[in-house]
């Protein structure tokens, strides 16, 4: 059933009621503002399994108060370890427990549904209004305001409206003429009881078995009563340019190098959905007049960083900050000055990610030789190292001072160099 809309015009209006969306709604509801979310759906809702949320999204979890409660919801894990996918061999591994000293706060595993359900909550309790069925098909900028229209023809008005629309933004086509950006790999996912998993798994860990043009994830969930996998894979299909890519057959196909520790994972998938993976290239524009882009409307990412949802909640937690800073005396928030220093910041942290994810993913496929390069290279990591994500778990920053400068990449020839060396 539709929702009634009030008659009063909301200070913000946000499209979209994913989980960047109501993060948002739910930051800026936090001073004191009147929020209005849109969804198109009939009700509000997350599709989805498992969520790898750290350091630099608990902290802002923290920050509202809601990361306690994700804690009970999901799982914090002790270890993440990459694996060979082939030979089953441990490459490297992160201690959480250590990196939790480090940033200050953990790494948590939870159920997307979950974390959604928890923002929804929040929202509701912040006194956000929430509407469904309600699909946006237009935006326009007038002067201090700007407006979403629906294919119903209602026209919804507001001083800001923030386009969390998704990876198929309606919003972005006001920004630029691109399209999505087929990586032709295809997840599958699947979450079990853990009463029906017929192998021995530690819940204590997140683990990433790499291989050729595969991988294979899987963590525990809900306290350790779910076990949630993933399964990701190259499409031949994709390749060969079919409209039917991703497929069981081609799901079974590619995992038929990997170990066993790999294949007993692959009856538990779900086989009658698979999400294909697209990602967009950056822009660096992301605000018009009133209307600013979030989330996957700006930056769907690949999932190789496990920052999707992150950098939705952190562009939330940024325009807010903002909006605080320059909120005047009388409660008179600078909009023009808002969304400017949140364009300065974002977008630029956001290509990172973005860019760097697509990279990840081709370390993590790689055959042949150079699969032997990349996992001589893994190996002589130390447990401590964390020169390579210090720029993504730390704070979120603020402005684009505050950015932590980039990891140096390690060409895969230094690792024929280190084994002429030794020898």
């Amino acid at each position: 059933m539709r929702t009634p809309v009030t008659t009063m015009n909301p200070d913000v209006l946000v499209v979209g009621g994913g989980i960047g969306g109501l993060s948002a709604a739910f930051a800026l509801s936090r001073l004191g503002l009147r929020v209005r979310v849109l969804e198109r759906a009939k009700e509000f809702g997350e599709v989805g399994a498992g969520l790898q949320l750290a350091p630099n999204c608990t902290r802002i979890l923290d920050d509202y108060g809601l990361l306690d409660e994700a804690k009970t919801r999901g799982v914090v894990p002790g270890r993440m370890v990459m694996r060979d996918a082939v030979d089953g061999d441990e490459l490297t591994a992160l201690d959480l427990r250590d990196l939790e000293r480090r940033y200050g706060f953990p790494y948590l595993v939870i159920h997307r549904s979950d974390l959604h359900a928890l923002f929804l909550r929040a929202c509701r309790d912040a006194g956000v209004e929430l509407l469904t069925e309600q699909n946006v098909t237009g935006y326009g900028r007038h002067g201090d305001t700007a407006t979403a229209t629906t294919e119903s023809g209602i026209v919804h008005e507001a001083g800001v409206v923030i386009a969390a629309d998704g990876l198929h933004s309606v919003a972005r086509t006001l920004f630029v003429d691109d399209e999505p950006v087929s990586s032709a790999y295809v997840a599958y996912r699947g979450t079990v009881p853990i009463e029906q998993v017929d192998r021995p798994v530690d819940l204590s860990e997140v683990v990433v078995h790499v291989g050729p043009q595969c991988h294979f994830v899987h963590y525990g969930l809900r306290g350790g009563a779910l076990l949630n996998q993933v399964a990701v894979f190259r499409s031949a299909k994709a390749l060969a340019g079919q409209d039917d890519w991703g497929t069981p057959d081609e799901l079974d196909a590619a995992f038929a190098r990997t170990g066993d520790s790999v294949r007993q994972g692959l009856p538990h998938m779900w086989r009658d959905k698979w999400w294909r993976m697209f990602d967009r290239d950056p822009i660096d524009t992301w605000v018009q007049g009133r209307i600013a882009l979030l989330g996957d409307a700006a930056h769907p990412p690949l999932q190789y960083m496990a920052q999707g949802a992150i950098m939705a909640i952190e562009d939330g937690w940024v325009l807010a900050a903002h909006a605080e800073r320059l909120r005047d005396a009388n409660g008179v928030i600078d909009w023009a000055g808002t969304l400017s220093a949140y364009e300065a910041v974002r977008p630029e942290h956001c290509r990172r990610v973005l860019t760097t994810a697509r990279a990840w993913g081709e370390l993590w496929h790689l055959d042949g030789r150079e699969r032997e390069q990349r996992n001589r290279l893994l190996r002589a990591r130390a447990v401590d190292d964390y020169s390579f994500i210090d720029w993504i778990y730390g704070p979120t920053a603020l402005f684009p001072e505050d950015e932590a400068a980039m990891f140096e990449p390690i060409p895969l020839a230094t690792a024929d160099r280190a084994d002429t060396i030794a020898s």
